[in-house]
């Protein structure tokens, strides 16, 4: 007896009876109801779903061919590197990471329409290793009929290692083309053994004018843009929008969906649609941003470095990104301490302790309030003198100890509470700074393993310089009067 799978999925040559045209439609579904609500992949044919009037803006406006993509062309334009695998119909494995709506599902779908390749799509959102095996099971039986499969796995990142582990044999052995999709950094989504059988692709967010052009083309199309019929865009419409979207296509044309409707229940039918009304359903920009991932690291390396590079007005736009996208002021505060410590130091000692009172100060008086003593901690770090010399003294401290281990502390340093201690030299001949001469004895204090290694150079900056002068004089005055 054939398997319903395979007599679900047998060539149309196969007589067609009731009961297979139900079998077909029920393993099709399983794939089906793995697909978000709005997405109309098809299983069985790569051809793009026929147009549902019904469905939101963004899925009709879909491109149905590489040429009509917006944006994307360090990708797609004539002689880039996966155009030219496209067009030898030489497409390998490869990984879409990119920010939300800049095209990473419509790449893949395009990519699946190619003569001779089937289009097989899942969400990682819903699906799991059996839905993944029933995908390559069907694809090994097409590749015995000539047929190439392309896997589209959306929300890659939402695989747990065992289940990518599932796709690396299939993906190897070229079972099937498997293009994913995530907007998580793939270096930390996606398992090194699978990652290093694809490509990574980066899309990037789309431009104003980009998304401009494309609300343009929405506006204005009779048979799959707005409905019931197109709309004119007044002045600045269409920028307004595009700046709203912030790099996202998607949003850009829900904004523009949301605001038409608005529109047409308010305003005269041949009347265009102003910014005015735009910005009345726009509301506040919300910012890409994640508090624990990819964009977060990025905003937060930022600020390190702008205020490192002395840049105050870099660090404050960074700082208060951030702080706008939902970002915790204590966590701000805490890098704004282990900053003045680690890049200021005592080139401006006052530095830490400002940053140490604005820690406080935020986590007493909380938000909005707050805002303000970051602020002024963040301008002072900037522009103050800079100095690392205390993270290098601590770098070379830790690999001092792991060259030389635990030596024995010099017997002068030791303290000797105990009669048995003492007798034993612990505190022998030690000289108390205070009674000498300047304050200064210029015994070894460092183990006699560790020599005379010099972990602490203070920088020519700010206070710091003033340091560096006086230390430059004890080291020499200790030279000077231990070769005596």
């Amino acid at each position: 007896m054939i398997p319903l799978a395979d007599r679900s999925l047998k060539r149309e040559t196969d007589p067609v009876t009731p009961r297979r045209c139900f079998e077909r439609r029920r393993v099709a579904s399983l794939y089906h109801a793995a697909m978000p609500p709005d997405d109309n992949f098809e299983l069985f044919a790569a051809e793009p779903a026929a147009l549902d009037p019904r469905a939101p803006l963004a899925d009709r406006m879909r491109p149905r061919r590489l040429d009509d993509v917006i944006g994307q062309q360090h990708l797609l334009a004539d002689g880039s590197a996966l155009r030219s695998l496209i067009d030898s119909d030489e497409l390998p494995s490869m990984i879409l990471w990119g920010p939300p709506g800049t095209g990473k599902t419509t790449l893949a779908r395009l990519l699946g329409t190619a003569p001779g390749r089937r289009f097989v799509a899942l969400s990682a959102v819903v699906s799991g290793v059996k839905d993944i095996r029933a995908a390559v099971d069907a694809a090994r039986r097409e590749r015995r009929q000539g047929t190439r499969t392309l896997l589209f796995l959306d929300e890659i990142h939402r695989l747990n290692r065992a289940q990518q582990d599932v796709l690396l044999p299939h993906v190897e052995a070229g079972t099937v083309t498997l293009v994913g999709a995530t907007t998580e950094n793939p270096s930390f989504a996606v398992v090194a053994p699978l990652l290093s059988r694809c490509r990574v692709l980066t899309l990037r967010a789309l431009s104003t004018e980009d998304l401009a052009t494309l609300v343009e083309r929405a506006a204005s199309d009779p048979k799959r843009g707005l409905r019931p019929k197109p709309l004119a865009l007044a002045d600045g419409t269409a920028e307004a929008i595009a700046h709203a979207a912030d790099g996202d296509a998607r949003r850009a044309l829900g904004l523009l969906e949301d605001a038409a409707a608005i529109h047409r229940k308010t305003e005269a039918a041949d009347a265009p649609l102003a910014p005015e009304t735009v910005a009345e359903c726009a509301g506040r920009r919300v910012l890409l941003y994640d508090r624990d991932r990819e964009e977060h690291y990025n905003v937060i390396s930022a600020l390190i470095k702008s205020l490192r590079a002395s840049d105050p007005d870099a660090a404050v736009y960074y700082l208060v990104r951030m702080l706008e996208a939902g970002e915790d002021p204590l966590f701000l505060a805490r890098r704004l301490v282990i900053f003045a410590a680690e890049d200021i130091g005592n080139a401006d000692a006052r530095a830490l302790d400002l940053a140490t009172t604005t820690f406080l100060a935020v986590e007493r008086i909380g938000l909005p309030e707050g805002k303000i003593p970051l602020v002024q901690a963040t301008t002072y770090l900037a522009c103050a003198p800079k100095s690392n010399a205390a993270i290098v003294a601590l770098g070379r401290a830790q690999r001092l100890i792991e060259d030389t281990g635990s030596p024995p502390v010099p017997m002068h340093l030791r303290n000797a509470p105990t009669a048995l201690m003492k007798g034993l030299g612990y505190g022998s001949d030690y000289q108390y700074p205070h009674d000498a001469d300047g304050a200064f004895v210029a015994a070894r204090n460092l183990p006699d393993a560790v020599g005379d290694a010099v972990l602490y150079e203070p920088k020519d900056a700010g206070e710091e310089a003033q340091i560096a002068e006086r230390l430059a004089a004890l080291r020499r005055r200790r030279q000077r009067e231990r070769g005596s």
